[in-house]
């Protein structure tokens, strides 16, 4: 694994993309939509979230949404191109009960429209992945973040087996994994190989591994976290291509500190999805027409819905 990382970049990059052009159509980028359903006040405390109530940067809290203005929020994204629509909840652990219903009605809605449908939930029980699973759930996220050695210095109120768990109820359950991490933490590149080879350990492999760069907000314990090298991060795209060549490779949070050129060396290095709209949960993101303008540049074309996935429509 480190002869590949550490390759030198060029040869990275085109080993990288000559996988890529062996599994996946080249030409297209799935484009995603990413919706805090319920923000604020999570009682874990991840050192780069402002979401956490544990730093002063803590966004305020906002309680579910209700199902129908999920929906109107969905239908939006299928007519701007969207063909993912993922809901992200700032919990711990969803309990039982009515919000978890909720969810449920949210995941059978958007499933409804056509679009998969992908879930972050904080932990979940087996039942509760059975649930999301009969409700027609596409994938469920939950990033590794970080090497596990590196782990325990930026969360502290979960331990990486917690994680662990949850996926493999997650894939136990018949849903998609989507897992990834985040780079800028201030881990070193063995912590980053660490974390390229547990995910590509995962059996079965993710289907979904996005690629974050660290945002910095004011208020939380990185805020002052030496930015991320654009090589550095086109380098564990890479990386992440040659080691599950069928997954999507996502660029997700970060992308403003990422240059178009870095984004676009990205994209050929293997990264074919990204997050499109102004604000990922409640950090900003580029605007539609930057990321449609970029990719008419690059000669790219969105991936048309649901191609090679179940429950097209």
């Amino acid at each position: 694994m480190r002869e590949i990382y550490e390759a030198p970049l060029l040869e990275l990059v085109y080993r990288a993309a000559t996988v890529h052009r062996s599994h996946h159509d080249a030409s297209e980028v799935q484009t995603c939509t990413l919706l805090s359903v319920k923000t604020g006040g999570c009682p874990e405390d991840c050192d780069y979230c402002p979401q956490s109530v544990h730093h002063p940067a803590a966004v305020p809290p906002e309680p579910l949404m209700d199902v129908d203005a999920v929906l109107s929020a969905a239908r939006a994204a299928r007519e701007e191109g969207s063909t993912r629509f993922c809901m992200g909840a700032a919990w711990r652990q969803i309990k039982d009960g009515p919000e978890f219903d909720r969810v449920l009605d949210m995941v059978r809605g958007v499933r409804a429209l056509g679009l998969e449908v992908c879930c972050t939930l904080g932990m979940l029980t087996a039942d509760q992945a059975r649930r999301l699973a009969e409700a027609g759930l596409t994938a469920y996220n939950h990033n590794l973040d970080t090497s596990e050695s590196f782990y325990g210095r930026v969360i502290r109120t979960r331990v990486y087996e917690d994680r662990l768990r949850t996926i493999r109820h997650v894939v136990d359950a018949g849903i998609s994994v989507c897992c990834g991490g985040i780079l800028g933490m201030g881990e070193s590149v063995d912590d980053r190989i660490d974390l390229l080879c547990r995910l590509a350990n995962l059996d079965p492999q993710p289907e979904s591994v996005p690629i974050n760069a660290l945002v910095h907000v004011e208020g939380t314990p990185l805020a002052d976290a030496p930015t991320v090298d654009p090589m550095d991060f086109v380098r564990t795209i890479a990386a992440a291509r040659i080691l599950m060549p069928r997954a999507m490779v996502r660029l997700s949070a970060g992308r403003l500190s990422l240059s178009p050129e870095a984004q676009a060396l990205a994209m050929l290095a293997g990264a074919n999805s990204m997050f499109t709209g102004e604000k990922l949960l409640t950090t900003p993101n580029p605007g539609r027409c930057a990321d449609e303008a970029l990719l008419a540049r690059l000669g790219l074309k969105p991936r048309a819905p649901h191609r090679d996935r179940q429950g097209a429509g």
